[in-house]
């Protein structure tokens, strides 16, 4: 899990937490909102808990105040969830999303002009099922995440979602 920051048209700031299984390359969500707190990103992981009817084993996170919070602890220690914290200022400690993060600037953030958060959202969703169902990837042997997700029907002991 990270997060990317961005701007509406008129300069408002909005940021995105993209949630993304290392095993996979699937993007379970890409969640758009003006700010977070550490109780949004634990009720996100729980609706995708409930959605997927899982909860990782693992969570690559940074030492930002969202994935270091109370409430976020606390979804956690209840789901069994290990947080792994990267070492401050170390983005290669989290390469994979780093790697998508780069990817969904590029060919969404970059590319799109959002009038609202709603229009934000609408196209972000968008941006995130082409790129779950229909690109390949290299580092899949040419297969879409969709696919390897569909060869292992649920989350594979070990995937590791990058927050």
């Amino acid at each position: 899990m990270d997060f990317v920051h961005d701007q509406l048209f008129n300069s408002r700031k909005l940021r995105a937490l993209t949630i993304v299984d290392n095993f996979s390359r699937y993007c379970y969500a890409i969640e758009v909102k003006t700010s977070f707190k550490g109780i949004n990103v634990a009720e996100v992981m729980e609706s995708l808990k409930m959605k997927y009817g899982v909860t990782p084993q693992r969570i690559q996170v940074d030492n930002g105040s969202e994935f270091t919070s109370k409430d976020f602890d606390r979804w956690a220690q209840t789901n069994n969830v290990t947080l792994d914290f990267s070492r401050p200022g170390k983005s290669t400690d989290n390469p994979f999303i780093e790697s998508f993060n780069g990817s969904f600037r590029d060919e969404c953030l970059n590319t799109s002009w959002f009038l609202s958060l709603e229009d934000a959202a609408e196209k972000i969703e968008a941006w995130r099922m082409e790129y779950n169902c229909f690109r390949p990837h290299s580092s899949l042997n040419g297969k879409t995440p969709d696919e390897v997700m569909e060869q292992h029907q649920t989350m594979p002991e070990n995937s590791i979602l990058e927050l």
